[in-house]
């Protein structure tokens, strides 16, 4: 399809507008509402439910009752599948309809939407399902005249509190093992974006989910979530998004009721290339590592270390790659650079871009604030030479399409700079030579390190940070241990 398709599809496309509260729409209990704002344009999508604190516990004890009476966490795991694998059909089915949302809502590419967000999801969902009546407890070795049961048991009630830049992708992280465990769960989605989840978790009713069992309350988090965060009747709470308010969250679960507490938080990673790397493949990736999201990539290379020898020689085949990367109307399935979120975070990377030239690195490209006539937040994808990693665009997060190449003389060299970091979530190592690529990866403090590639990966394996990016796992097996409490069941026989 083309721009006009997609535009057309927009004008017949239902915005969801109300909180989800035991399986039915529902107003904020105040009657509050909040314009949801298109980032390519500024304009208004909509007027949505604002929860506040009486929508909370509301949503708190409608998940506790359904938890507590046992329609889904006493259910059989091979039934919870069922439910579970019709919900990823039913997405599926509106797929178009869920990446137009989550392109509009997000000013991410509809090309990313289609292709990515949505299948991803889906795959997510699909596969939590599939696994979980096949996840084994456990007997623990004993004498002849004991028997010993180590046992998984659901948490209760989760929290879920999911960031602007993947709205649905994260959300499926959280809700399929969450879910499939059998946890009710509240689902807190950023005031920005709560569109997608709005619309799943109809689908979920529809594809037999029991009333009650998941919950969606989009709100503002100042207020909404540390009310959420803060409240007795939260079992265990999972974060997406800023490593300050990962820190807010811990704090709550002290000042509470010491809930469960699992983070998903920043990152500055290191994208490392050696002179011996096949150079203009780690010189496409890496445009794709700082820019992909218009750079609002909790994982993006935004520290791209390169060995001194050939430093200017790359940076040159990286600049000629970045011109692919211009920002363009999202709704265009040729852009491959949406909006950034809001108006508060173009500025923030226009005060980045400042600071860099202030601490003396050099602007390669980019810069500046890119203007296509609509009213919406667009920036240049940014290059930063001669930084060393001192500077503040090199150690902190700024979330925007600015990358900072640094150089280093060599392994060692390159492992430290990389290490000296509050962060871990990701990077990667580009070599010829096995030995030290494997000894890089082996050596940076992070949770996920791609050698000769970047964000590799996919549902089978764990992702999380080292640090400040975070503690627990999202995606694979280990991601239902983070919803689950251990059981020691201990039996004599007489």
């Amino acid at each position: 399809m083309n721009l006009t398709d997609w535009n057309q599809r927009v004008e017949a496309l239902t915005i969801p507008s109300k909180a989800f509260i035991n399986g039915k729409n529902a107003d904020a209990l105040s009657g509050k509402t909040v314009a949801c704002i298109n980032p390519a344009n500024n304009l208004s999508l909509g007027d949505i439910a604002d929860c506040g604190p009486e929508d909370a516990d509301l949503a708190v004890n409608i998940a506790r009752q359904t938890f507590e009476q046992g329609p889904w966490s006493a259910m059989a795991p091979a039934e919870r599948k069922k439910i579970l694998l019709r919900w990823a059909d039913l997405l599926e089915k509106h797929s178009e309809e869920l990446a137009l949302l989550e392109c509009l809502n997000a000013g991410k590419p509809i090309s990313d939407t289609v292709n990515v967000d949505v299948p991803g999801a889906i795959t997510t969902i699909r596969w939590t399902a599939e696994a979980v009546d096949k996840v084994y407890e456990q007997i623990a070795p004993t004498g002849e005249d004991s028997l010993a049961l180590v046992t998984r048991l659901p948490l209760g009630v989760i929290l879920a509190i999911v960031p602007w830049n993947f709205p649905l992708s994260t959300t499926a992280w959280k809700l399929a093992p969450a879910l499939a465990t059998g946890n009710s769960v509240i689902l807190k989605p950023d005031q920005k974006t709560p569109l997608t989840a709005l619309r799943i978790a109809q689908l979920a009713t529809e594809a037999g989910l029991p009333d009650g069992v998941l919950n969606v309350l989009p709100g503002d988090g100042p207020v909404l979530g540390q009310h959420l965060c803060l409240h007795p009747g939260i079992d265990g709470q999972t974060f997406t998004g800023s490593t300050a308010v990962g820190k807010l969250l811990m704090q709550y679960s002290g000042q509470s009721n010491l809930k469960r507490t699992f983070l998903e938080l920043g990152g500055k990673s290191a994208n490392i290339v050696f002179a011996d790397a096949n150079l203009e493949k780690a010189a496409q990736m890496a445009a794709v590592a700082g820019f992909y999201n218009s750079g609002q990539t909790c994982t993006a290379g935004t520290r791209l270390l390169i060995e001194a020898s050939v430093y200017d020689e790359f940076l040159e085949k990286v600049k000629a790659y970045t011109e692919s990367w211009q920002p363009g109307n999202p709704l265009d399935p040729s852009s491959a650079m949406g909006a950034l979120i809001d108006q508060r975070q173009l500025d923030t990377v226009q005060r980045y871009v400042k600071i860099g030239l202030e601490e003396g690195a050099e602007l390669l490209t980019g810069g500046e604030v890119v203007d296509l006539g609509n009213g919406g937040f667009y920036h240049q994808p940014t290059i930063f030479k001669n930084v060393h990693n001192q500077m503040r665009i090199a150690r902190e997060e700024i979330f925007g399409p600015v990358v900072s190449a640094i150089p280093f003389q060599d392994m060692d060299d390159a492992i430290r700079i990389a290490n000296d970091s509050p962060y871990g979530l990701a990077g990667a190592v580009w070599s010829s030579n096995i030995n030290t690529a494997h000894r890089v990866a082996a050596a940076v403090r992070t949770g996920t390190m791609g050698v000769n590639n970047y964000f590799g990966g996919d549902i089978t394996v764990p992702f999380g940070g080292f640090k400040e990016s975070g503690n627990g796992r999202d995606k694979s097996l280990h991601a239902m241990d983070d919803y689950t409490e251990l059981k020691t069941t201990w039996i004599e026989f007489e």
